[in-house]
């Protein structure tokens, strides 16, 4: 066996050298690897407005894909990417005009036009039955996929989607946002943001002061112009809701839909699952669970 070695390495001080080298060498290695690894998971699927951004990692079971809300992005989801890929399949994406994916040349941001984008990721990613987890406007966008692909939706997850607002309180809202976009705006934060754990609040702040004027209004029209009754009636597979005490008014989904499960999460701010992701996710498996 000596023999076949390099001549530096057939003495111990040699062998020691080598040792050394090959664990740096190895250490280096994995180094390389593991950061092609975790770049690898940010997929880029062509979308119908534009390309859409995509953190697709794990493997095993029904895959999840999780919709984040106004101003956010796949980001919004960390804790529940971490915990799910744990034992099953979990993608995230950034809606059109979100984190990292283009904005739609024509302004649009209707919320059937949101879920051609999750129709884009689906079919890019090959995830032909899939759980649906969608948040405040991802909540509508989820609905309004499900609606149109039932057959594709395991399970449906709401988390504070909205209802529709009576068309006279959001020609108000709406006025006042372009009276004063800026000062209305920040008072919407103000409250969603109530009970935020302060590296949230930090971070949802700057997301959502950063939203330009005219996609900001575009996106706060079509939330105001969905009704997602009809839509959520439409699909009949299992459906859950998560709310906060933000979002637990009469008017709400769980009070409005005859049957719709819900579970409350209190102390937390409109984003419950980064203010609170081990609760958020206990609840979440524990549905999960129950839908098969």
């Amino acid at each position: 066996m000596r023999r076949f070695l390099p001549k530096f390495m057939q003495t111990p001080a040699g062998a020691m050298t080598a040792f050394v080298v090959l664990v740096v060498l190895a250490a280096s290695c994995a180094q390389f690897f593991g950061d092609r690894t975790e770049k690898a998971s940010i997929e880029r699927v062509v979308g119908p407005a534009g390309a859409l951004r995509v953190d697709d990692g794990g493997t095993g079971g029904v895959p999840i894909v999780f919709v984040h809300s106004f101003a956010g992005s796949k980001s919004h989801w960390a804790g529940q990417l971490a915990e799910f890929r744990k034992t099953r399949r979990a993608v995230a994406l950034d809606l059109r005009g979100h984190g990292q994916s283009e904005r739609p040349a024509g302004g649009d941001y209707a919320i059937e036009s949101l879920a051609t984008d999750i129709a884009a990721v689906a079919d890019g990613l090959d995830l032909h039955r899939f759980v649906l987890v969608g948040h405040s406007l991802g909540g509508a966008a989820s609905i309004a996929y499900a609606a149109a692909h039932p057959e594709r939706v395991a399970a449906l997850v709401l988390v504070g989607a909205p209802t529709r607002m009576p068309p006279a309180q959001a020609r108000q809202i709406i006025g006042a946002l372009q009276a004063d976009y800026d000062k209305v705006m920040l008072e919407f934060v103000n409250e969603l943001l109530a009970g935020a754990q302060p590296p949230v609040d930090k971070q949802l702040r700057g997301e959502m002061t950063s939203v330009p004027r005219d996609a900001g209004l575009s996106l706060i029209r079509a939330i105001f112009e969905f009704d997602p009754v009809p839509a959520l009636d439409a699909y009949r597979g299992p459906k859950f809701a998560i709310v906060t005490p933000h979002d637990d008014t009469p008017n709400d989904l769980h009070r409005i839909v005859p049957g719709l499960p819900y579970k409350l999460i209190g102390g937390t701010s409109h984003w419950p699952h980064m203010d609170n992701p081990a609760e958020f996710n206990r609840i979440l498996h524990e549905f999960l669970a129950s839908a098969g």
